[in-house]
């Protein structure tokens, strides 16, 4: 098989894998409980993500989140002569750069919001 099509099917199977997961959450009937023993190392938190949330983040939203920051760079500089005249510089420089930077760059693996340690 060649390097192209050994790529094509792991994505196409992480894929199916991490669209899959939410449905069989969704129809388990046990709520999750955090176990608590007292002792700290087996004390679980709720709010963590999960190993497929985690590894969903690092091999898709990442890289193309990193995607979206550069291309969003290249977009803010062509459109810097018209975002100067319009006098909204800083809001397209925050739309199309800094935010799917923090997204990218600050937000923890497998969390849904940026800054560091927030899993909501």
């Amino acid at each position: 098989m060649s390097l192209f099509r050994t790529w094509v099917t792991t994505m196409t199977f992480l894929i199916a894998l991490v669209g899959l997961a939410p449905a069989q959450a969704a129809s388990s009937s046990v709520d999750e409980v955090s176990y608590n023993s007292g002792n700290p190392s087996y004390t679980t938190d709720a709010n963590a993500p999960k190993g497929y949330a985690m590894i969903g983040d690092l091999l898709i939203a990442r890289p193309l989140l990193i995607a979206a920051t550069a291309i969003g760079a290249g977009a803010f500089v062509v459109s810097l002569p018209f975002t100067l005249l319009g006098g909204n510089v800083g809001e397209a420089g925050q739309a199309l750069v800094v935010e799917p930077g923090k997204a990218a760059f600050v937000r923890c693996l497998g969390c849904t919001r940026s800054g560091y340690g927030k899993t909501e």
